[in-house]
């Protein structure tokens, strides 16, 4: 691109997205670079290339053009300042949309000390298979940190819990809250830590994207308030189902990708 072609570029109005292929893109989209035939020196070195969206601009005849950062830049940052070398043009024409893997977080939820409710933290232990990528933390009873993981824009969160639901101790289950009608934010106590409690605060604290899968296992003991460190024998055996019907469900999301 030209000196006069970046002057034309000064003067544009920013669109929301551009359609490539079907494709809507917008800021923050992955793409591969395809310059058309016959370009220059750039589109030489840059063709196949993997870029980031900056923004999508119009030119004073209307024309739509992407400008994208290369994804592995040390120097992307300077792209705002349309620094030459860090922040290129291409038509939409020029550009493939790149498939995104989703953001998975698998979250284990549970307090050791109370017997059953460890369950959560038992099966975060016992994962395997999971594909780089996705993020696996266990929450404890740390009921705030969840719901800020919550709001951090994951595509879909697997939460792991012990939650009675009058089945026989150890049946397992799989079900997604519905997260637009939960009831409205109440107190969280860290000690009961439930998946409903901690969406009701995240709520309270911004809005809930994404998706949301429980993993959920009918206890035997809660431990009562003597407080009891291990799993039942019932439960303990459902540990190991449990783990790999999540590394299942994350397969089959990834795939369905």
């Amino acid at each position: 691109m030209n000196q006069w072609e970046w002057q034309l570029l000064e003067e544009h109005t920013a669109a929301d997205s551009v359609q490539v292929g079907g494709v809507d893109l917008k800021k923050g989209d992955a793409v591969r670079l395809r310059p058309r035939a016959g370009g220059d020196i750039f589109d030489l070195a840059l063709a196949g290339q993997t870029a980031i969206i900056e923004s999508i601009e119009q030119d004073y005849e209307g024309k739509l053009h992407v400008a994208v950062v290369l994804e592995d830049d040390p120097g992307k940052d300077l792209g705002v300042l349309r620094q030459p070398g860090h922040r290129f043009f291409f038509t939409p024409e020029e550009v493939e949309p790149i498939k995104k893997a989703p953001r998975i977080l698998i979250a284990g939820i549970g307090n050791i000390f109370l017997g059953d409710d460890g369950f959560g933290v038992e099966v975060i232990r016992h994962l395997s298979g999971i594909p780089e990528g996705v993020v696996v933390r266990d929450f404890g009873i740390r009921g705030y940190d969840l719901a800020y993981a919550l709001l951090d824009g994951y595509d879909v969160t697997i939460l792991i819990d012990a939650a009675p639901r009058g089945e026989p101790a150890g049946t397992l289950y799989v079900m997604e809250p519905d997260v637009d009608h939960t009831e409205p934010p109440a107190a969280l106590d860290a000690h009961a830590m439930d998946p409903v409690s901690v969406l009701r605060l995240a709520k309270s604290m911004g809005p809930v994207s994404g998706r949301i899968v429980l993993v959920g296992c009918e206890p035997e003991s809660l431990g009562g308030e003597e407080g009891r460190m291990g799993l039942s024998d019932t439960v303990a055996a459902a540990v190991g189902p449990a783990a790999c019907r999540v590394a299942q469900i994350v397969k089959d999301i990834l795939e369905e990708h």
